[in-house]
């Protein structure tokens, strides 16, 4: 019943913004961490961003002054605004759920390819 679904992902030049979405639903969404995560075929999925149930926020060092994590408990959305883009930035992006600190699992989006390219 837990499901997360992303929106937001597209083709952008370098230097371009896009933001994305992750609408929530199945939990009590005010009390999870949520995170997005990234990733590209090879490669181990990168944390990129997180935002705890009390709205504290961490970047990876590689997005930090460039992406924005926020969080609207009222309509169970996370969002990821993501500016200065840059090729590297190239991948699919997860929304996350962590519901470990209530003996749950870690819940993942189907994911959406964001490509960064000129």
């Amino acid at each position: 019943q837990v499901q997360l679904v992303e929106a937001g992902g597209g083709l952008v030049q370098p230097g371009g913004s896009l933001r994305l979405s992750c609408a929530a639903s199945g939990f009590t969404f005010s009390r999870l961490h949520m995170s997005w995560y990234r990733q590209v075929p090879g490669k181990e999925r990168e944390l990129v961003a997180l935002i705890t149930s009390d709205g504290s926020t961490n970047y990876a060092d590689s997005v930090k002054g460039r992406f924005t994590i926020s969080r609207d408990n009222a309509k169970s959305t996370m969002y990821l605004q993501m500016n200065s883009l840059k090729p590297e930035d190239t991948a699919v992006y997860f929304c996350n759920a962590d519901g470990r600190r209530y003996a749950l699992r870690l819940y993942w989006g189907q994911g959406t390819q964001v490509t960064v390219s000129s």
